[in-house]
């Protein structure tokens, strides 16, 4: 086999460059980065909310905020007044799946969960399909809604 010329190699190389150049593109077109903003916000909620970190929740939670449970709806306050009080301490939430939806200025959030919560002094494990509304206000994401469906599905282990 004869080796190849300098010319050969540095067509090689810069062929070789484009392609991984074309593709390195299409993979950053396929990467949202609103949703991933928006995945990565709901993901430190889930913390905020396990650490019990009300002032931190109280600045992401929309004044006209709404959240939906089991038990019940209420506002932002009450929701705030719930966390801190530990009648609902929401321990862990292990999410199997999330997708995101964009539509003008509002983002919503599904997430598939099994959450571990102690509620009224008894720990309890739940499935639940999670949605997350938030609107973006003056460059910053706020939330607007949390509601908690419990899915029959089992617990997954």
């Amino acid at each position: 086999m004869k080796p190849l010329s300098l010319l050969q190699v540095i067509k090689l190389s810069v062929s070789a460059l484009g392609l991984l150049l074309l593709l390195n593109q299409r993979s950053f077109a396929q990467a949202n980065p609103t949703e991933q903003e928006i995945i990565q916000l709901s993901k430190d909620k889930w913390r905020w909310m396990s650490e019990k970190k009300v002032d931190t929740l109280a600045t992401l939670f929309d004044d006209k905020a709404v959240f939906v449970h089991m038990g019940g709806s209420w506002g932002k306050s009450r929701e705030l007044e719930v966390i801190q009080s530990g009648n609902i301490w929401y321990k862990q939430a292990t999410i199997h799946s999330v997708s995101v939806n964009i539509i003008g200025s509002t983002a919503i959030l599904l997430n598939d969960i099994d959450l571990v919560a102690q509620v009224g002094g008894n720990e309890v494990v739940n499935p639940f399909m999670v949605t997350e509304v938030y609107i973006k206000e003056k460059g910053q994401w706020k939330m607007g809604s949390l509601s908690f469906s419990r899915l029959t599905r089992p617990v997954k282990k």
